[in-house]
């Protein structure tokens, strides 16, 4: 689960979820590999002092591998596996509870390249890196080398040599029994944070060893000395199980494909020295799985043509059966995208072969690729990929779907369609609901695997008058791509028939698929098919399906088209819809959430993830004040600028909603029937944090600079800071100066709360230190409005106000002199 992305993996967070397994069959070009057959046999001399035990007690692979019984491991490196680029991949097999979000199977560290090297009588593994590069047959790589100079990991000692293949056995226990930090799953901060000591060796051992044509695979177990570990912390001990799987990369790497940052693509990010640049330019480069046409001369006659190598997915053998086939067609659902750029049968789900079918077949093997099935409560799934860092070829994916993904996409199908939908209104879905939510996740994560980051742009592109329409919905989907986070259609009202409520494969993946997998000729380079890609997508960028906004944390989200979980052209309109909907659910919910005789942990997790979506739909409007549209273009490109604020009117728009919505108290969250069954106490807490959590949100450093800066450069067609905080003001104290205060009826302990807030905030930003906020208006804004405050609190009638109110009011006085008179 985009700045410049690097290969990082997708998830569907709280968020998203993953469907098949991909096969790949990779044949490594000019790699000659020893089979059991094919060894010559050991000289009378060898023989002799061979240490080596029954040669069937070897597994011959890329790296041959033996481990003896006790617990000794193995190596026996070929001749031509020296000097060869290896893609290590350190994952967590197995670990103790709460170490890490994710589970087993997630990477340890991010995958490294390594080579084996025989120098005098030792063999040396080395840490390989290619973020700098230059041809070899450039003065400059010369340079490159010497300032990029590879570490030394480790260092073995050659117990016999094979006189007649030139195969050296070395002993590599240590490597896998100690503190090597390229192989250990503690990064520095879980170090820190469980104060780990030491790892003992003693206590750490290898468990098995196993080879394959391309990888070689060992499972490991280290254990540390921890004072906090994350649990059993009474043992002081924290021990994993590792699976270290290194991978011969192709000698001659797959022609790249340069990143444009129009289309979503994982990237990976290299300076090349040999290029003319005059100075130091990074390139990126698109991460992507190897499709050449079986028929080249049929692809370049627009036919659709399978490919040398389809891209296939085995489904774990653990995967409950009537789950298969939804994992399987959220795989195949790929095929029209790939059916864009010219391939037939591109991508294929398969169940994983029997023993008696193949005995040989394992998930660790690099050739396959699968969707393991993984038994804990997170409630996700995730897409990660390997990929040859030198070209970014994708190599294999696991992706990673985890059992409990299930109870998130329940809650969120429930709150977000029950408003329209009675089918949804139950506390558990039809397996065929179900079953279609989990093809929907697996077709998001398989994305992932593909080389596709989450497009949070791509749902922007649908006016909101169309996802009400069945004829539209049914043919374009609910967001123009299934890597945005546009889950269900929440827009959608009771009276709108036979509308579909889930995204799928759409427009705009069908449009990066062809982008990043269309095949050129082998005769192009890199930058010409660059050229080639820049004049085909280019006209294309007026399609606002084919928008791509970029992935940013959650607090960098400036584009108000780029948001998670947000549908639709128009937040204001959009989220009005959903909040119709959210009080249908509430109106029902005590009705149908709890079956007879059950407790009520089910309503709880459908009322939490009610007030999540009331405060996501709120932060959709309020992200367009102050808003910046960011527009990805190239010099020629036609349409507006790079970045341009959103319109005043929409900014006005969005203000007004929020004064309705938000600071007027939403008190119909927090419903009798519902509450008095989930809490004794705290339940306005819900409905105060999310009015908080809006207020904080518009009133933030970075925001208001911004703003300011707007208004400067676009004079007043520009909402300046000093207006959104004058607007803020007055719905902080509407009704002070009639001296009804905030009273004591409805709603009047949300408003108390909420002028603390403001009172909050505002001492919070005039003790911002930062350099760009001490030379701004920030701390100007903050003593003004505190000031005012202080002004009107002082100057209000008081009379026949209720004793809460008036404390209120004193109260208030004395946090703002702590502000403004601190002595």
């Amino acid at each position: 689960m985009h700045h410049r992305l690097s290969g990082r993996p997708g998830c569907f967070h709280a968020r998203s979820g993953s469907a098949s397994v991909i096969v790949l069959l990779l044949l490594v070009s000019g790699c000659t590999l020893l089979r059991p057959a094919e060894r010559p046999a050991a000289s009378p001399a060898v023989a002799a002092a061979d240490a080596e035990p029954d040669s069937t007690a070897w597994d011959d692979g890329f790296i041959r591998t033996h481990k003896k019984p006790d617990g000794t491991l193995l190596f026996e490196i070929p001749a031509q596996a020296f000097d060869r680029d290896v893609l290590l991949v350190s994952r967590i097999a197995k670990m103790p509870q709460n170490l890490i979000f994710g589970g087993a199977g997630m990477k340890a560290r991010s995958q490294q390249v390594i080579r084996w090297e025989r120098m005098n009588d030792r063999v040396y593994l080395r840490h390989a890196s290619y973020d700098a590069v230059a041809d070899s047959t450039l003065p400059i790589a010369q340079a490159v080398r010497a300032n990029h100079f590879e570490p030394v990991v480790a260092s073995f000692a050659i117990e016999r040599t094979d006189a007649a293949t030139g195969a050296v056995t070395i002993d590599v226990t240590r490597l896998f029994t100690t503190d090597v930090r390229l192989l250990t799953g503690l990064s520095s901060g879980l170090r820190t944070a469980s104060q780990v000591r030491r790892l003992d060796p003693e206590r750490s051992l290898v468990l098995s060893a196993a080879s394959y044509p391309l990888n070689t695979e060992v499972r490991h177990v280290l254990t540390f000395e921890a004072e906090n570990p994350p649990s059993n912390q009474a043992t002081a001990t924290i021990s994993l199980e590792m699976n270290q799987s290194m991978i011969v990369l192709p000698r001659e790497p797959m022609k790249p494909r340069f990143y444009d940052a129009r289309v979503g693509f994982y990237t990976r990010q290299q300076i090349d020295y040999g290029e003319e640049t005059q100075g130091v330019r990074p390139r990126d480069f698109v991460t992507r799985w190897r499709l050449e046409p079986s028929d080249p001369e049929a692809y370049a006659r627009g036919e659709l043509v399978d490919p040398v190598k389809p891209i296939v997915y085995y489904i774990d053998p653990a995967t409950p059966e009537h789950w298969r086939p939804y994992l399987k067609q959220g795989v195949e659902d790929w095929q029209t995208a790939f059916e864009a750029a010219g391939f037939s049968n591109a991508i294929l789900a398969r169940d994983a072969p029997t023993p008696e079918e193949d005995p040989e077949f394992s998930p660790e093997d690099v050739r396959y690729s699968v969707i393991r099935y993984i038994t804990n409560p997170i409630q996700n799934a995730q897409g990660p990929h390997v990929h040859d860092p030198r070209s970014g070829e994708i190599l294999e994916s696991d992706i990673l779907w985890y059992h409990n993904v299930q109870e998130l996409l329940r809650n969120w199908f429930v709150i977000q369609t029950a408003g329209y939908d009675r089918s949804a209104r139950k506390p558990i879905l039809d397996e065929t609901v179900m079953g279609e939510l989990i093809r929907y996740v697996a077709s998001h994560e398989v994305g992932h695997t593909l080389g596709f980051p989450h497009n949070w742009g791509a749902s922007s592109a649908y006016p909101v008058d169309s996802l009400r329409s069945a004829a539209f919905t049914e043919r374009m989907g609910v967001s123009p791509s299934i890597m945005d986070y546009s889950r269900f259609n929440y827009v959608r009202q009771p009276e709108d028939r036979h509308v579909p409520f889930m995204s799928m494969v759409g427009p705009y993946d069908r449009h990066a698929a062809e982008w990043g997998y269309k095949w050129f000729p082998g005769d192009l380079t890199a930058d010409e098919e660059a050229r080639r890609l820049n004049a085909w997508l280019t006209p294309r960028m007026t399609n606002p399906v084919h928008f791509y906004g970029r992935q940013t944390g959650i607090d960098q989200q400036v584009d108000p088209r780029s948001q998670r979980e947000d549908i639709g052209d128009n937040p204001v309109e959009a989220s009005g819809l959903a909040v119709l909907n959210l009080r249908r659910v509430m109106d029902t919910l005590a009705d149908w959430a709890v079956e007879p005789g059950q407790d009520h942990e089910t309503l709880g997790g459908y009322y939490q993830s009610l007030v999540f979506h009331y405060t996501l739909y709120m932060e959709h409007v309020a992200r367009q004040v102050g808003g910046v549209y960011e527009t990805p273009r190239v010099k020629g490109q036609a349409g507006a600028f790079t970045y341009a604020p959103v319109e005043r009117e929409k900014q006005e728009a969005s203000l007004a909603f929020l004064d309705e919505h938000v600071f007027r108290a939403p008190t119909w969250l927090v419903r009798e029937d519902v509450v008095r069954d989930l809490v004794q106490d705290g339940a306005t807490d819900a409905v105060t944090n999310a009015q908080v959590a809006v207020l904080h949100l518009l009133v933030r450093p970075d925001r208001l600079m911004r703003m300011a800066e707007y208004r400067e450069r676009d004079g007043a067609g520009a909402v300046s800071p000093w207006e959104l905080m004058d607007h803020l003001h007055e719905s902080m104290w509407a009704g002070l100066g009639s001296g009804s205060g905030s009273g004591s009826g409805s709603g009047a302990l949300y408003d108390r709360a909420l002028q603390r807030a403001w009172v909050e905030r505002l001492a919070w930003l005039d003790a911002q230190t930062g350099a760009g906020t001490l030379r701004s208006d920030i701390r100007a804004l903050a003593v003004h409005y505190l000031t005012r405050a202080r002004a009107e609190l002082t100057d209000a009638p008081r009379r026949g106000l209720p004793v809460e109110e008036r404390a209120h009011r004193d109260d208030l006085l004395r946090r703002i002199a702590l502000t403004l008179d601190p002595s």
